[in-house]
């Protein structure tokens, strides 16, 4: 990757390919049965490690990226909201696919798929572990073998978060962008039809749902946090109907995002962290909703025996004694149908 394509734009990380992320703070499920998608309760503030090279571990330095904090066993989403053109976004959890459970790749995979395709899949809230569903993420230390790279691989290497762009190679970009002019040649045509020259038929929003060797060196070392599972959701993860030709070989950018407990979050930043989650019984009791999305058009991908194994952060640290509130039918909503500094990458 050359240096500059990856950005952070206010929290967003934007990668080639006009592909947004950002990460959701968001209510943890319990661990038992099968949810709703959760509410976002903001996002997390991103940094680029580059600019703590004197606070942060010498690994972090080495490996690039970004930077945000988290509680112990926090829960967070990622939307892909505000991507227009297509692409497909490998997400990794200590370098093991969410979509699929193999290792990280730098090439696009569909026996399994291994990546999501963006717009259509407009977030992600956990690993594809069953038909329809999800298993939230969830952050915890590592060392306990509770991360899903510990329980997959044995080992808890790298912590974190990556991700890898993959646009459309320069024949399918023209094709789509050729369609794309049609369609808006047809709305217009409507429009002037209807007799409101001008007039722009309603759009709707993107919802604001839902949703390396352990760090060492530098001024110090910093504890290293991965991400486990929790409970389970009712979310697709959607296939991809194009052919794997359409994308390009290499990816366009990447970026390794790491993890910080909220002490050192401080201590390397100066910065105080978010505050601690909101209490989910009574976000419930507020009568605050819930959502539901669904896409009749897609096809879900099958889960692997891999990700579909994976167990809750619980089975380490202990029963989960939050009060948990079940939402009321009518909480439930349904829903579907600037550029900053170039982020450093490294090796990783």
């Amino acid at each position: 990757m050359t240096e500059g394509t990856v950005r952070i734009d206010g929290n967003t990380l934007r990668l080639p390919g006009e592909v947004r992320v950002r990460f959701i703070r968001t209510l943890r499920l319990p661990e038992t049965g099968t949810h709703a998608l959760p509410p976002g309760l903001g996002e997390f503030p991103i940094r680029r490690v580059e600019d703590y090279a004197d606070t942060v571990p010498a690994a972090w330095r080495a490996r690039g990226g970004v930077m945000l904090p988290v509680y112990l066993r926090e829960a967070m989403w990622l939307s892909f909201g505000g991507t227009s053109q297509p692409a497909a976004l490998q997400v990794g959890v200590g370098k093991v696919c969410a979509v699929s459970g193999k290792p990280w790749s730098s090439r696009l995979s569909r026996d399994p798929q291994n990546y999501v395709v963006l717009p259509r899949q407009p977030w992600l809230d956990g690993i594809n572990s069953g038909k329809g569903t999800v298993r939230q993420f969830v952050a915890v230390p590592l060392g306990l073998g509770a991360t899903v790279e510990g329980q997959v691989t044995g080992e808890e290497v790298w912590g974190g978060v990556q991700l890898q762009s993959f646009p459309l190679n320069d024949t399918e970009l023209a094709a789509w962008r050729e369609a794309e002019r049609r369609r808006a040649e047809e709305r217009h045509e409507m429009t002037l039809s209807a007799g409101g020259y001008g007039a722009a038929f309603p759009m709707a929003a993107a919802p604001a749902a839902p949703g390396a060797a352990p760090a060492g060196g530098g001024a110090r070392s910093a504890p290293a946090m991965g991400l486990g599972v929790g409970g389970s959701m009712r979310q697709e993860v959607y296939r991809d109907d194009r052919p794997l030709r359409a994308w390009t070989k290499e990816p366009a950018g990447r970026v390794f995002v790491h993890l910080v407990t909220p002490p050192e979050w401080r201590r390397i930043t100066g910065e105080a962290p978010p505050p601690s989650p909101v209490d989910r019984a009574a976000y419930t009791r507020a009568g605050l909703p819930w959502f539901d999305y669904y896409d009749q058009d897609a096809t879900d991908l099958t889960p692997t025996d891999t990700l579909g194994s994976v167990r809750p952060v619980g089975d380490w640290l202990g029963d989960d004694h939050e009060p948990w509130q079940q939402p009321a039918p009518g909480q439930v909503k349904p829903l579907g149908d600037a550029p900053g500094k170039p982020v450093e990458d490294g090796d990783w």
